[in-house]
């Protein structure tokens, strides 16, 4: 993606959203085309970077029936949920997958939280989630704050 990113155009996003739903079938592909190596450097997260007003589109992808785009619309994020960056979408992207039956849509946003905690622990600490997400999301977090999120 390094290599590519500066050609990469606005209009490149509706080609970005048809590959998530059409070639992305496992969460290897969705985390490694999302956010790339250790989240860096994914497709989707650098075309958000680049062009920050499509990042409210990964709204849409968390509610779509596809469980791949659910997770991408979390996965997407990490990147720069490490860094602080789209707190408030972090948190909305987070809401709308809370009670996501699928478990790999649960690690993806878990994930997620989990690099957001980073920059804001009391913020994750303090949002209700299902116990898949929640061990990622506080596996970084001190063994005091773990042991009080997992009594909820």
């Amino acid at each position: 993606m390094e290599h590519t990113h500066k050609d990469l155009k606005p209009k490149d996003w509706a080609v970005i959203d048809r590959w998530v739903d059409s070639y992305i079938t496992n969460w290897a592909a969705c985390d490694v085309f999302c956010c790339g190596g250790m989240g860096k450097g994914g497709a989707v997260g650098t075309f958000l970077e680049m062009y920050p007003q499509y990042v409210k589109k990964l709204r849409t992808w968390a509610k779509s029936e596809n469980l791949w785009k659910r997770r991408a619309a979390a996965v997407s994020l990490v990147g720069h949920a490490r860094k602080g960056v789209w707190h408030d979408t972090v948190f909305a992207i987070a809401e709308i997958l809370l009670l996501d039956s699928e478990d790999m849509v649960q690690k993806g946003y878990g994930w997620m939280l989990k690099e957001a905690g980073n920059f804001d622990e009391q913020a994750v600490f303090q949002f209700v989630m299902p116990h898949t997400a929640l061990r990622y999301a506080i596996e970084k977090m001190p063994k005091s704050l773990k042991e009080q999120a997992m009594e909820k």
